[in-house]
């Protein structure tokens, strides 16, 4: 069997500027990191046409019924798992809508399962359990761009005819060649040598927030650059709700308070009834003629 080399990928080489890392002090030490995450931005401005270009499949696919399924291992997994989790919340989409998938199940999120990133019947099986579709865009993550278990499912989903997409840090990665659509911000060797938690994390969670909230904006969970799907799922969130309904239309908190009662809740509903004097079946009615655009349904 020939062994893996991973000497040609920049995530694996070692960085010049910290070869001393052991013997810098701690203000030395969070210094390097710190200018060296300063590239990560740079690196992810060279890749911005393509993030677009996912941004455009995934608003697509929504609209269409489809569903963002990212799929990854160890860190890039976690960061996957953790983008999705935060859409319901955040934008008041189902928990089925934006799906994380990570090598070795959810266990895996807190403790690494042993050789799970290797299996590529696993990542298969994962897109299987979830009934995958050709409407449905994957997003395979992987810092080192070669994860067996990510290629694999990039394989499968490009054989269902899904839009694919790939994250890697390394330029021409394996998961790039899987997948119809590469996205490889090359942000440079690790502080800590082979350690992508760090820079190649960090530019993967920028590249998925991206990804994430420009798709939702497109499906009309913004209004302005308010959250107006957001969930009340804790007195936080009420109250956010309440500012944001207040921001949007200028109306007391008292008013907002019954604005949302009368909306159910839906500050999206509560919204378009405050600026258009309107009731909450009026309001809806509006919203359905423009597919939850809040600023479709005002004019």
């Amino acid at each position: 069997m020939q062994m893996l080399d991973l000497t040609k990928m920049t995530t694996e080489t070692r960085n010049e500027r910290t070869t001393d890392l052991d013997m810098m002090s701690p203000l030395e030490i969070v210094t390097v990191m710190n200018e060296e995450d300063a590239k990560i931005p740079l690196a992810i401005k060279e890749v911005l046409p393509q993030i677009a270009q996912a941004v455009q499949w995934v608003t697509n696919s929504l609209r269409a019924g489809g569903r963002l399924i990212y799929m990854g291992a160890g860190t890039s997994g976690r960061l996957g798992v953790l983008d999705a989790v935060e859409c319901p919340p955040t934008f008041g989409v189902s928990p089925d809508l934006i799906v994380g998938l990570i090598a070795g199940g959810e266990s895996a999120f807190v403790k690494a399962v042993e050789g799970a990133e290797d299996s590529r019947t696993m990542g298969v099986d994962d897109l299987k359990n979830l009934n995958l579709c050709p409407k449905d865009v994957v997003i395979g993550i992987a810092a080192s761009g070669r994860t067996p278990y990510v290629i694999a499912g990039l394989e499968y989903a490009k054989s269902l005819g899904c839009h694919t997409v790939a994250i890697a840090c390394n330029c021409g990665s394996a998961i790039g060649k899987a997948a119809e659509l590469a996205i490889e911000p090359v942000v440079g060797p690790e502080v800590l040598t082979g350690s992508t938690r760090l820079k190649a994390g960090t530019a993967q969670k920028m590249v998925l927030n991206m990804i994430s909230t420009a798709s939702m904006v497109g499906i009309g969970k913004a209004y302005q650059n308010l959250m107006v799907d957001v969930m009340q799922t804790n007195e936080k969130l009420q109250v956010r709700a309440q500012n944001i309904l207040m921001e949007a239309t200028d109306v007391n908190r008292e008013t907002a308070k019954n604005l949302l009662k009368q909306a159910g809740g839906s500050v999206k509903l509560a919204v378009v009834m405050a600026l258009l004097g309107c009731d909450a079946e009026q309001a809806q009615d509006k919203l359905n003629g423009t597919q939850g655009h809040v600023r479709g349904a005002l004019q």
